[in-house]
C-alpha cells in the first residue's frame, strides 16, 4: 500500500496564499472590487438596444432606452455591475455593463463631413459622412483619428466626431 505525503508547510502556505490571490483576482475582474479603469472612458453599445435607467440597479425606472449598436458612450461613474454613461447629446443614465463594449466608436456630428485619405485638410476625399454615422476609431493621434464607416477607411478631424477624448491617443 502506498502512503501519500504531505507537502512540506512552506509549499502548503504558499499554496493557500495563492488561492487566496486567485479569489481576489477573480473577484475585481467580476466588478467586486474598484475598477483599475480611469474614468471618465468611452466605450459603445454592445446591444441593439438597452435600457438606461435612472439609478444603478433593476429596481429604478427605465428612463430612455438606447437603440443603436455600436452607439459610442461615454462612461463618467460605476457602482458594481453598472456603469453611468453619457450619449453624444449630454443625456445620462444607468446601464448594465453587460450592455457595453470596449470597442471604440464614434459618431459624426451636426452636419456632413469629410472622410480624407490622409490626415491632411488637402487630402482627397474619399466619402462624405452623415451626421449620425458612426465608424469604428482604428486610431487617433493629434488633430486627426482614422475611422472605418460603413467600409471606407480614412481620416477625419477629432473635433468633428464624439467618441474620443480630445487629448487622448489610440494605435
Amino acid at each position: 500500500m502506498s502512503k501519500v505525503q504531505r507537502p512540506p508547510s512552506a509549499v502548503r502556505r504558499s499554496f493557500r496564499l495563492a488561492l487566496i490571490l486567485a479569489a481576489g483576482w477573480a473577484l475585481a475582474g467580476a466588478g467586486g472590487g474598484d475598477n483599475a479603469l480611469p474614468l471618465p472612458r468611452f466605450v459603445s453599445l454592445h446591444a441593439p438596444k438597452a435600457n438606461v435607467r435612472t439609478g444603478p440597479g433593476v429596481r429604478y425606472p427605465v428612463d430612455w432606452v438606447l437603440v443603436r449598436k455600436g452607439m459610442p458612450v461615454e462612461i463618467v461613474a460605476e457602482f458594481e455591475h453598472w456603469r453611468k454613461i453619457r450619449d453624444w447629446q449630454g443625456t445620462e443614465g444607468w446601464v448594465h455593463q453587460s450592455m457595453l463594449s470596449g470597442s471604440r466608436t464614434a459618431v459624426v456630428m451636426t452636419e456632413v463631413r469629410a472622410l480624407r485619405r490622409s490626415a491632411d485638410a488637402q487630402a482627397p476625399v474619399i466619402a462624405r459622412l452623415e451626421p449620425g454615422v458612426i465608424g469604428r476609431v482604428l486610431s487617433c493621434d493629434g488633430a486627426w483619428c482614422r475611422l472605418d464607416a460603413a467600409g471606407f477607411k480614412g481620416w477625419i478631424p477629432r473635433g468633428e466626431i464624439w467618441g474620443v477624448a480630445a487629448d487622448e491617443k489610440l494605435d
